[in-house]
């Protein structure tokens, strides 16, 4: 029901701003539709390759991979594949939910979102071109050293 009300209102939004503005609306509506544009190969690789994982792996599997039981062999494993992954942040939640619901930790999903959100190893290179390789090298492994941290309290408070 949240999701009707906030489609709602920015539909009413929409067309204030049309009524205000139609030019500057227009414009931000071909905005947003290239933004989508651009979005949409990198959103359905993902979600076609979480699909098939699932598909391929069922519930039980996951559970022993990456589930609560899998300790923290589990997290190192999930933090590993969240640092070399490259997933935008909008498709990165939505498949941690895919996750949990199939059976994995709470835990090790902290792992691997937090070291999806700040470890960059996919990245690096571009971020040595900027920072010079020292800066990224300390900030990556001060990220993936602190996605334990998160993981740990994650464990503990949900």
């Amino acid at each position: 029901m949240g999701n009707y009300i906030l489609y709602g209102i920015t539909i009413i939004l929409l067309i204030i701003s049309y009524h205000k503005d139609k030019k500057k609306t227009k414009m931000a509506l071909k905005k947003a539709w290239k933004a989508f544009e651009n979005i949409l190969p990198e959103f359905l690789t993902v979600i076609m390759f979480v699909g098939v994982l699932l598909a391929i792996l069922n519930p039980e599997v996951i559970s022993k991979i990456i589930g609560n039981n899998s300790g923290y062999f589990g997290v190192v494993i999930a933090a590993i594949v969240g640092a070399v992954t490259l997933i935008p942040g909008f498709v990165a939640f939505p498949t941690a939910a895919m996750l949990l619901q199939n059976g994995a930790g709470t835990m090790q999903i902290g792992a691997f979102l937090s070291t999806l959100m700040m470890v960059g190893i996919v990245t690096m290179p571009v971020e040595i071109k900027y920072f010079g390789k020292k800066l990224t090298v300390l900030r990556n492994v001060f990220a993936f050293i602190f996605s334990f941290l998160v993981a740990y309290i994650i464990g503990k408070v949900v």
